[in-house]
Formats: structure tokens, sequence, C-alpha cells
């Protein structure tokens, strides 16, 4: 069939590529404090509870308003938002740099969350409205995912270049003159996009959404860490009751921020969900593999971020064997066969030892990348080709929200886990007499800086018994991160077969791909 539909010429590419900018210091925000956590804990000295919640506050903010923002974007404009978000990311961006205690570090992460989702929805929400063309759309696509995953690469590597100079603070300070280009040019090079009507915007529904995320979020993080207890139980609880609501509510609103039926078919809610599953087992993992390099491999932060862009090779190399395969066969096959891939790479990192090479983690790393990376472009096209224009914000945001709240869940989960490992090794592995034993057995950050004031003998041990035990409580979240992607395999083997054959023909009919491929 013919392709009558109209193509995207200049204008609507450099729209794109403005927008690009906000969606990589979004993204960088999530990875940019891996290497400056030793940092931080030396100036700020946070709990190990209060470390996870440095990490990754962010992240849930950013997931729990994402949906609302894209709600937000499709009825008062999309590019008004990205300029109120510019500003407020800005000015946390600014706050973070200052912050002189962990609650005040862990606020500002909050409300750069808040600029964050007011940000991300547009980049690919404007996507489906600049796109019209199912092959263009295709690259667009494809241009998101790799500036999203390589902004998540790149965070480390800003980070580690601006700690070889300067305070852990000038992570966040980058963010500001960035935001600043952004509010001078998007006004004149984005043009303004938003659906039909003037639906009022659902600020209960709002709250339900972001309420219903951070109460089980925080009952999952306490109970991975400490195990059961009434409080995290009760959390939970509450988290799912309010999010019970939200999902009643959404059935009974005029103007739903998500659209369950859309949700419903396997051509939108099942990439969400393998790109959930996928964010939570490579952001858990990367926390992990990037204080190895640094702080059990003694690589300084530079030299470790540069090292930790090796797996972008196996990205290079599978993203776009990847999309020349789904040309020919089944995409189900595909991202099946990418997230097994990526599971064979996560069992590799299981078997990293505090004496294994630099090149056996990398290798690993290499090989989880690419098997992901593989599968999510592929999601990612398949979701947005499943969305109506109108309604592509909201769209756009319940995709990011999934990946978002999957990287947030597997840093939550898998750090969770991986700390208590360590705690419980480093209880019967501390030398007596040690100082501050407390601090040495929370972090592996906390006895490096405890190590650094004991005698040479004494430091040696703390320093061998807590690389130990970090190293075990790594291969212990590899072991989860390889379970949870051959879950993603399976899910996409079974769901998505047959749903995308449509899609790489690249005929225009979004309705008529979609029930082509709801069977």
């Amino acid at each position: 069939m013919e392709n009558n539909t109209p193509r995207a010429g200049r204008k609507e590419w450099t729209a794109l590529g403005v927008l690009m900018l906000p969606l990589a210091l979004v993204s960088m925000d999530v990875s940019v404090l891996y290497f400056a956590i030793p940092y931080i804990s030396r100036d700020l000295e946070p709990s190990a509870t209060q470390q996870l919640w440095v990490l990754d506050m962010y992240g849930f903010v950013l997931a729990g308003l994402l949906i609302p923002m894209g709600a937000l974007g499709d009825r008062f404009g999309r590019r008004k938002l990205v300029l109120v978000g510019a500003v407020l990311f800005a000015v946390a961006s600014a706050a973070a740099a200052y912050a002189h205690t962990a609650e005040l570090l862990i606020a500002v992460r909050a409300l750069l969350g808040v600029g964050g989702a007011a940000l991300m929805p547009s980049t690919l929400g404007v996507i489906r409205n600049l796109f019209h063309d199912a092959r263009q759309r295709g690259r667009a696509v494809g241009l998101w995912t790799a500036v999203m995953t390589t902004g998540i690469s790149l965070g480390p590597v800003v980070s580690g270049l601006l700690l070889e100079h300067f305070w852990w603070g000038s992570v966040f300070l980058i963010n500001v003159p960035a935001m600043a280009l952004l509010l001078v040019l998007v006004p004149f090079l984005v043009p303004e996009s938003r659906a039909a009507g003037s639906a009022r915007f659902d600020l209960l529904s709002a709250g339900l959404s972001l309420g219903a995320l951070l109460l089980v979020i925080y009952g999952i993080k306490e109970w991975a860490r400490h195990g059961y207890a009434p409080l995290p139980a009760l959390a939970v609880g509450a988290g799912l009751v309010l999010g019970a609501v939200f999902v009643q509510r959404q059935r009974r609103v005029p103007h739903p921020m998500i659209d369950l039926g859309l949700l419903g078919r396997r051509t939108f809610g099942g990439p969400v969900l393998a790109n959930l599953l996928a964010m939570f087992a490579t952001v858990g993992m990367a926390v992990f593999v990037t204080q190895y390099l640094q702080s059990v491999l003694g690589l300084s932060p530079f030299r470790a971020a540069l090292w930790s862009l090796v797996p972008a090779v196996g990205v290079a190399c599978m993203a776009p064997a990847g999309a020349a395969l789904a040309q020919r066969i089944d995409r189900a096959y595909v991202m099946g066969g990418g997230f097994l891939v990526s599971a064979c790479g996560f069992l590799w990192l299981s078997q990293v030892r505090t004496d294994s090479a630099l090149w056996f983690v990398l290798a690993g790393g290499s090989v989880y990348a690419g098997g992901l990376v593989a599968a999510m472009t592929l999601a990612n096209e398949l979701a947005l080709g499943a969305a109506p224009p109108e309604r592509a914000g909201a769209a756009a945001a319940v995709l990011e929200s999934g990946q978002e709240l999957g990287g947030a869940l597997g840093m939550a989960v898998l750090g969770s886990v991986g700390a208590a490992a360590y705690s419980r090794d480093m209880a019967g592995a501390l030398p007596s007499g040690v100082p501050q034993a407390d601090a040495v057995r929370e972090t592996l950050g906390g006895a490096t800086a405890v190590a650094a004031q004991l005698p040479r003998a004494s430091a040696d041990a703390v320093l061998t018994a807590a690389r130990d035990a970090f190293t075990h409580g790594m291969s212990i979240a590899a072991v989860g991160a390889a379970v949870v992607m051959a879950g993603a395999g399976l899910l996409s083997l079974t769901w998505l077969r047959g749903a995308g054959r449509t899609a790489a023909t690249g005929q225009t009919g979004v309705s008529r791909t979609v029930s082509s491929a709801e069977s």
C-alpha cells in the first residue's frame, strides 16, 4: 500500500533536536550521582536508607508525576509545560548543588523530579504529532531511545569529569546553563501542540497517582532492607488502596489521565510493562557496577566513568541489528531474544569477584546493555504507534512513567537487597575494635571513609571485608536482574507475538494498525 501521509521536513526534525536537550539532561540526572555518592557520603554522612533515598527520590517523583504532567501538557500545551519544567529544573539544580544535609538533598531531588516530569512527556509526545509517517516515526523513536539511554550513560561520565576538578555540587550546576539555553530556543523552534478541547485538569487524580506510588515504593524499600514490619506493610496496603481509587476514578471521569482502554491493548500495555522490567534491571544494576569500578577496583571517578561507556559498543551493535531483524521476523521474537541476551549478561555479572579483571566486568555490561536497547527500541515504537495523536502526551507519559518507575523500583529493590546482603556479611566479618562500626556496616562508602582514618593494617582489613561484602551483594542483585529479564523475554514471546506485523509495513492508519493487531 502506498504511503500518502505527510512526511516531516527540516522544521520538524529541528524541533525534535531541540527537545532532545531536556531528554538528555533528565536522563542524565537518573545516573549523575552514581560516582558522586562516595563524596556525598563523606560530606553529608547519610545513613544507608538516606543514601538510597538520595539516589532514587528523583526517579520516584518523576515516575509519579509523568502521567499527570502528560495530561497537563495535552490540555494546556506541551511547549508551555517544557518552559515551566525548565525553570523548575534550573532552580532545583542550583539548590541541590548547595544542599548541606542529606534531608535537604533528598527534598531538592524531589523538586528536580517535578521539573523532570514537566519536561519529559513533551519529548516523546511531540514525536507522535510531528511524525505521521510510520517509517519516519520509527527513526524518531529510535533517536529518542538512543538519547535517553545515552543520557543515562553520560551521567556518570559528566559526573566523573566534574568530580576530578570540582566538588560534588557541580554535577547539579551543569543543568542551569542548559536549561537557560532551552528557555531561549524552545519558543522559536518548537511549535505549540495540545489536544482539542479544554478539559479541566484533575488535581485529585494527580495526587492519588503520586501518593500511591510513593507509599508502595517506601514500603517495598523498607521491606527489602529490614524485612517484614507493620509500618512498611501498612504503607504498601495504603498505596494499593490509593491506586485502586485512582483506577476507579479514571473509569468515571469524562477526561481521564490514563486511557485504560489503550493501556489494556497488548500493543500498548505490553510494551509499557516490558520497558518497566527493562529499566528495573538496568538502573538497579548500574548503581552497583559504578560503585564497583570506583570503590572496589580503585579507579578514579573519571576513569571509571570512561570505562563504563564500553557497554555502548554492545548498544551500537545490537540496536540496528534488532531493528533490521524486526523488518523480517515478528518483533516479539526480536524483543524476547534481546531480553534473554540481557539476562545472560546479568548472569555473567553475578560471577564478578573482588579480584575480577576489568574486561570481565565490562564484557558482561556490554552483553546486557546491547540486548536491552534492542528490545526497548522496538517496544517504544510499537507503543507509540498504538496511541492516537490527540492523546500523544498522555500516552507518552504512561510509557515514560513505566520506564522511570521501573528504574526507581530497580534502584530501590535491588539496591536494598544488595545493602541487606552487605550489612549481613559485614556483621560477621568486621574486625573487633573498629571505630564507627555502624557506619562501616551501613555502606561501602562509610567503610571507605572510616578506613582512611585507621592504621594501614586495620584499614586493609576493613576494606577487604567491605569490598567482599559489597561484591557479594552485587552478585545477588545481578541474579535478581537476570530473573526479571527472563520474565520480560517470556512476556514478549507470549503476549506480543503478532502485535506489530502492520507497523513494519508503513501503514498509516493507527486504528487500522491497532485493530489488526488485537486478536
